[in-house]
């Protein structure tokens, strides 16, 4: 099987946590800072719900056409990621609450679910992470 790929994201990050990242377009350029600084900028978890939230949309419109199902404007996902450490080992874990106004709770969990099958994120985050998905 031939793997096509279909765009690649390049970023140059310096200072870790309290640097800077820029990608290869210069359409993103953020400083970064750890969670809970008062210092200006984002962190890693932030980017990270950002880029699954955004993509977990994308994977509940491709469900919804497949079901033959009108995904509503007003879709959203809100993506909590949390960092946590135990015994001095860091891991993620995280929440997807996912709002489908309009549509009913059984299609909404069926639309969630098969999009946490196909969406990347969900994929690259299958087995590694603890993730809820809760239906708004």
């Amino acid at each position: 099987m031939k793997t096509t790929v279909l765009y690649t994201g390049k970023t140059h990050t310096t200072g870790g946590r309290e640097g800077a990242s820029q990608s290869s377009d210069e359409q993103l350029n953020i400083k970064l800072s750890s969670p809970g600084s008062s210092r200006p900028g984002t962190n890693p978890e932030q980017l990270f719900a950002a880029g699954w939230s955004a993509c977990f949309i994308g994977a509940l419109g491709i469900a919804a056409s497949k079901l033959g199902v009108r995904l509503p404007a007003e879709t959203a996902v809100d993506a909590e990621v949390d960092l946590c450490v135990t015994e001095g080992e860091y891991s993620l874990q995280a929440r997807l609450n996912i709002s489908l106004p309009g549509i009913d709770t059984q299609t909404a969990e069926n639309l969630a679910a098969q999009a946490h099958q196909t969406c990347p994120y969900s994929k690259a985050t299958r087995g590694n992470i603890n993730v809820e998905i809760t239906i708004l």
